[in-house]
């Protein structure tokens, strides 16, 4: 049997790879395994783990490696850690390919463990651009360590060549998480409600916003701009979603706690809402605003408006429904404003996912399973610039 190993740090990225890890695990051809890492072992973080479990799945490896420490000495010390636990899980677990997703430092360290060990890398989402953060570094690095590229679109496939990979391993099958939109049962707008213990009302916003890792500035700068373009908007309910693990991201989170407490009859915040949850929100939700990938991936597929701000998504393919703006209050108060107008909202049910339209993990499981490895190493890294 060929054992694929799907590493995952957060609940975002385990939800986005939920039905390519129930492909892979359904299939009797096939050995899964689980290294879970990350902000799934943190208490901060709400120890999310447990949802896998919940969710079926079975994990094979908990690599330890979040300090209590959101400072750049903290996460690289956390890499460090990472880089000793990667080292040791795939010692004991061997697998024939590891599959990661994305573009965060946890996932970077998985990486670099499994190329030293010489085991055939597998990324998904790759290709793609964000000019604001330091995951667009990161992001390269682990394409040049893969040997095989999943992308969301053909221009990020491209790019992936660009960079010198063989173009008969970057395959084009949209964004796996669209998955979901479309196999899952979302909740009803009452099921959401009774879940989330909070009255949607007439108007609401759904808001993620996280720090941009390259800024000098501080974030806590960016955050009162955008919490004091909210305050322009009395009648809305506000449902927050909180920082990920990233440099400065507890002074954001913190500052919507603050801001919660403040506004207790029309926000509420969460630490994470999963994948059901999150998804049935995009049903109702009117506004999605912030800086966070699902604005750009997620929210088309339901036909909602997003509000980009700032520089974190800089370079990513958008569709008509992303509205980009600057990161000033009176920037953000003229796009909400925009997004809500009768002109902006005629236009939505044309608006259309450019990643794809949700049915890629069948597919990138059948490539897993029967691509040949013999030899991938090799190729991967020398023939294309050798040809």
């Amino acid at each position: 049997m060929r054992k694929l190993c799907v590493v995952t740090g957060s609940r975002a990225e385990s939800g986005l790879l939920y039905w390519l890890m129930k492909e892979i695990q359904d299939d009797p051809e096939l050995e899964f395994q689980l290294v879970v890492t990350g902000m799934h072992l943190s208490p901060e973080f709400g120890l999310t783990y447990r949802h896998i479990e919940q969710d079926g799945f079975q994990i094979d490896a908990k690599v330890e490696m979040l300090l209590s420490s959101d400072t750049p000495v903290g996460l690289t010390k956390s890499m460090g850690l990472g880089l000793i636990g990667f080292a040791d899980a795939f010692e004991r677990l061997r697998p024939d390919t590891v599959v990661l997703l994305g573009d965060r430092y946890e996932i970077m360290v998985a990486a670099q463990a499994a190329m030293i060990a010489r085991i055939p890398i597998a990324h998904l989402h790759g290709g793609e651009s964000t000019e604001g953060v330091m995951d667009e570094a990161i992001r390269h690095s682990i394409t040049k360590m893969a040997h095989l590229h999943f992308t969301a679109t053909e221009k990020y496939r491209q790019r992936v060549i660009q960079l010198g990979e063989q173009p008969d391993k970057v395959f084009n099958v949209g964004a796996v998480g669209l998955d979901n939109v479309h196999r899952l049962s979302l909740l009803s707008r009452e099921q959401l409600e009774h879940s989330l213990t909070f009255q949607l009302g007439n108007r609401c916003f759904l808001v993620t916003y996280h720090p941009l890792t390259l800024s000098r500035q501080s974030p806590a700068e960016y955050m009162e701009m955008l919490l004091r373009a909210l305050d322009h908007f009395k009648d809305a309910k506000i449902i927050f979603t909180k920082s990920n693990a990233d440099t400065d991201g507890r002074i954001i989170s913190q500052m919507i706690d603050e801001y919660v407490n403040k506004n207790r009859e029309r926000a509420v915040s969460f630490v994470s809402l999963g994948q059901l949850k999150y998804l049935s929100l995009l049903k109702y939700v009117d506004v999605v605003i912030g800086n966070s990938s699902s604005g750009i991936f997620e929210a088309p597929m339901f036909h909602k408006p997003t509000v980009n701000i700032g520089q974190r998504q800089k370079g990513r393919v958008k569709g008509s429904s992303v509205i980009d703006c600057g990161d000033t209050c009176q920037e953000i108060i003229e796009s909400v404003q925009l997004a809500l107008s009768p002109e902006f909202q005629a236009k939505l049910p044309e608006s259309k996912s450019l990643y794809g339209e949700g049915n890629s993990a069948p597919v990138v499981k059948e490539i897993l399973k029967t691509i040949p490895l013999e030899g991938i190493l090799f190729k991967s890294f020398y023939e294309a610039r050798i040809t």
